[in-house]
Order: structure tokens, then C-alpha cells, then sequence
């Protein structure tokens, strides 16, 4: 009698203990470290490298949403060497993930993205990326503290477009874009039709022979060319979101340095900024990049993209 006794006394301090768990919300899930998640959306299993920075553990942490560019995957745009994203994101205290785009693969490499008129199999299969992204962050919000008013989307190339695709159609998740050496992906720039202001920042080398910039895919690009599209110069991208985000028209300069220089269009709406970066070389790369693919001309080293990251993160309206 005594034992089943003490034994209802035990359950019933468990189910206090689970209820009173259950009550205080969930428990931040994830260590500080590299984690691979998987989910699946739209009838498809899509998955993400997501990287936690030990300074973050335990408090609401900005996100960065680090997206490939076409032909890529979660794998390669993770690497330090090529991206320095990890290594930036344990400076500055946010959290990184790296999704996968749309892949016919069973390991997803050779992944793009369905930036609108861009890119290859996600755009011809009109891949729901958007809202893949979508549940991206809400799965990695419920696994750790994520500060939902710096929800930042930064991409390379095709990854650029994505990123403002994300700036067009869902403003609401996304405090923020970077796009480098990838400008809008939309013909029609009436398509593109933001819900708030977001900020813009377009880094761009102007020897990229990819996407050209003065507008158009260059020699390097797709060699299917029906994969890509004309593309949009990086003056027209960012006059579109001069005149969308109300900003002035004229360009002051935040940064110059021999090979690289920066300027901010002020007065934007709700606070936000809009920020060209231009390198002289560097080609289609990442700048300050310390290796690049095989084959292609080194990173620009008259600036650092990640850096330029830290700082719009900390501008961001609060």
C-alpha cells in the first residue's frame, strides 16, 4: 500500500513537471553547432544546414538565410573557405542557415532556385521555394529563439534573385536582403510588389561574366541559355528599388577604397536602407572570399561581403 501510495505521489509530480514544461514553451533545441534539418513541403523532402553561434544560445538571435547560387547546394554555400559564413555568423552572434534549393538529385546537388524568370529546373518546374523558405523559418524559430524582426536573406548569384523574390512577395518575413552578383529576376518590374520596405543591399563586380552588369547573361553563364534569362542590369535593379522603397535620388558614398566602393540612397521609407557595393574584379564571385571555384579569377579582396552583411544586419529597424 505504502509503494502504490508513493508511486501516485511520483506520477502526479511528473505530470505537474511535464505541465509546468509545457507551460514555460519550448526548450531551445538546438546546441550551438552545425544541424541538418529535414521537412517537407509541397509533396517534396527538402532539407537545410542551419548553423547556431554559441553567443546566441539563450536569447532571440537574428537569422540569416544564406542561399546558393544556380547549380549549387546547401554543402557548398556552408563551406568557410569559399563563403566565411559560419566563421561571420560566430562573430556576429546570428544564426545561418543554409537551405537547399530545387533539385532533381537525390543528394540535391545542382540545385536552383525559382527566382521568377530564373533559374533552370526550379523556375521550368515552378518550385514553390518561397514557400519552402517560409517553413524554413518557422521550423528553426521553433527550434531556437529567432528575433523575427532581423530576418535577413542574403544570396550568390541565382541565390541573389531568390533573395529578391523574397523582398517582393513575402516583406513580411524578411527584414532585409543582400544579393550578390544576382540581380531582380522579374521582366516586369510592376510584378515585384513588397508589402513594407525592406532594405537592399547589392554587392556586384563589374567584370562579372555572368551576370553582366549592365544587363544580360554573359559568356559564363548557363551554357543552356534557354536555363537562364536576359537579366536585369545592376542600374536598373537597384532605380527599381530607389523608386519602390521611396528613397532619394541621389547616392551618397558610405565607403571607397581602390577596387571597391559603396554608396546609400537615404530618405527610404520606414527607415530602411538601400545600398549598392561595386568591386572592380573579382568576377562571379563572393568578395573576400579565400578560395573560388576551379578555374575562375580570385575574389575581390577590396571587400568584404560579410562584413558589409554585419553592418546591414545592424542598421536593420527595430
Amino acid at each position: 500500500m505504502t509503494e502504490h501510495r508513493a508511486w501516485r505521489r511520483a506520477k502526479t509530480w511528473i505530470v505537474a513537471s511535464v505541465i509546468a514544461l509545457l507551460a514555460a514553451g519550448p526548450a531551445t533545441a538546438f546546441t550551438a553547432g552545425t544541424h541538418e534539418l529535414r521537412l517537407t513541403h509541397a509533396g517534396q523532402e527538402r532539407r537545410a544546414l542551419v548553423h547556431v553561434p554559441a553567443r546566441s544560445l539563450g536569447a532571440p538571435a537574428p537569422l540569416v538565410l544564406a542561399l546558393h547560387g544556380g547549380g549549387g547546394h546547401a554543402e557548398f554555400m556552408a563551406d568557410d573557405e569559399r563563403y566565411g559564413l559560419v566563421s561571420a555568423a560566430e562573430r556576429d552572434g546570428y544564426v545561418v542557415a543554409f537551405p537547399n534549393g530545387h533539385s532533381r538529385l537525390p543528394r540535391g546537388r545542382l540545385a536552383t532556385w525559382n527566382a521568377g524568370g530564373c533559374c533552370g529546373a526550379a523556375r521550368d518546374a515552378a518550385s514553390d521555394d518561397l514557400g519552402f523558405l517560409r517553413a524554413l523559418v518557422e521550423r528553426i524559430a521553433a527550434e531556437h529563439p529567432v528575433d523575427r524582426t532581423r530576418v535577413l536573406a542574403v544570396g550568390m548569384s541565382n541565390g541573389g534573385m531568390m533573395a529578391y523574390r523574397l523582398a517582393c512577395e513575402a516583406a513580411d518575413l524578411v527584414a532585409g536582403i543582400v544579393a550578390v552578383a544576382g540581380t531582380e529576376a522579374y521582366v516586369d518590374a510592376a510584378a515585384c510588389k513588397p508589402s513594407r520596405p525592406v532594405s537592399v543591399l547589392h554587392i556586384h563586380a563589374r567584370d562579372d561574366t555572368h551576370v553582366l552588369f549592365g544587363g544580360g547573361a554573359g559568356p559564363d553563364a548557363f551554357r543552356n541559355r534557354s536555363q537562364v534569362m536576359d537579366f536585369v542590369s545592376v542600374p536598373e535593379t537597384v532605380s527599381r528599388w530607389r523608386t519602390r522603397l521611396g528613397c532619394r535620388a541621389d547616392a551618397e558614398p558610405v565607403l571607397e577604397r581602390p577596387g571597391a566602393r559603396c554608396e546609400r540612397h537615404a530618405g527610404c521609407r520606414g527607415g530602411v536602407e538601400l545600398q549598392l557595393c561595386v568591386t572592380d574584379g573579382g568576377g562571379h564571385s563572393w568578395p573576400g572570399a579565400a578560395v573560388v571555384r576551379r578555374g575562375k579569377a580570385p575574389a575581390s579582396a577590396a571587400l568584404d561581403a560579410n562584413e558589409r552583411i554585419g553592418a546591414l544586419l545592424r542598421t536593420l529597424p527595430r
